[in-house]
């Protein structure tokens, strides 16, 4: 493929070569892809972690340079998975910070633990190898947190919430999607059914849209963020319902509208105003094309608009 957005996104961080070259380009190379360990935002992220084996203050605090987001990251850029600095902090994260209910649970004044916590946790702890064993109450307080609706909403056993939300929801499906591609067994025929009802959930709402008005849910769902952290938007919940297999499906046509919508004259995407807090890595300015934003779009489009190259 020759096209000059591609050639930009190959001009990029290690970690946007890597998954360009894998998503676009149908190329494998895990020689570039060991590089984002010593290389660029991969090599800033790693070397953020202090000699007691977390990032920031530990492992929810604060946003964004805790351990939980900062592994969430690393896993999103495509960090090798065995490399040993994550996996050691994952490992701690499961012998230290488990609640009552089995549920990783950073408060210590909230018994309850967070369902969307769980779920982006799931997500980086399967990515980084943790064992089965250690992850079963993590899967066991997931499925319990399951509502009626189909999809999962963190204030369900905290505030008495009675119907999903699009984050919480988004992030369970990422967290079943590589609990699953990592071979565990324990429970997982319960865990498709709740990312396929989940999956349902979403395009109900076609994605972005209130059941009850038919407008969108909040102005931010529809721009463009990277990273997306705990935060929904089309972006990312197109490209979840991507990574975890789902067909095109008639109700995704809003969303995948208003990405073809967004993208640039110069055949690029531009990301919103980042999401408020410190982080490791600065963001790119709001309104230049960005990299990430521009690359998962384009996977994205090539899977639900019948595989079409990166300039078409």
């Amino acid at each position: 493929m020759t096209d000059p957005v591609l050639d930009w996104l190959l001009a990029g961080d290690v970690a946007v070569r890597y998954q360009a070259r894998r998503d676009l380009l149908d190329h494998e190379d895990e020689e570039l892809r060991q590089r984002i360990v010593l290389e660029g935002d991969g090599a800033a992220l790693l070397a953020a972690r202090s000699e007691g084996g977390h990032w920031g203050r530990g492992f929810y605090q604060p946003k964004w340079t805790s351990s939980h987001y900062t592994l969430l990251e690393l896993r999103n850029i495509g960090l090798p998975p065995q490399t040993a600095a994550p996996r050691e902090t994952a490992a701690l994260i499961l012998a230290e910070e488990k609640g009552r209910d089995g549920g990783l649970n950073p408060s210590r004044t909230i018994a309850v633990s967070d369902v969307c916590v769980n779920g982006m946790a799931l997500n980086y702890l399967g990515y980084f190898g943790m064992p089965t064993d250690e992850l079963a109450s993590v899967v066991d307080f997931i499925l319990s947190q399951r509502m009626p609706d189909g999809g999962f909403n963190c204030r369900s056993n905290r505030s008495g919430a009675t119907h999903s939300s699009v984050h919480t929801t988004v992030s369970v499906i990422e967290g079943i999607t590589e609990y699953r591609r990592r071979g565990h067994s324990y429970r997982a025929d319960e865990l498709s059914t709740a990312a396929t009802t989940s999956v349902e959930f979403l395009l109900r709402h076609r994605l972005f849209r209130s059941e009850r008005t038919g407008e969108p849910m909040d102005p931010e769902f529809v721009r463009l963020h990277h990273p997306a952290r705990w935060h929904f938007d089309i972006l990312r919940g197109l490209d979840a319902m991507r990574d975890a297999g789902v067909a095109l499906d008639p109700r995704m046509a809003d969303a995948l509208e208003i990405l073809r919508a967004r993208r640039r004259q110069d055949g690029r995407w531009a990301a919103n105003r980042p999401y408020p807090g410190v982080t490791h890595v600065p963001a790119n300015r709001p309104g230049l094309p960005d990299r990430w934003v521009t690359l998962i779009a384009l996977r994205v489009l090539r899977r639900y608009d019948g595989g079409r190259a990166a300039g078409a």
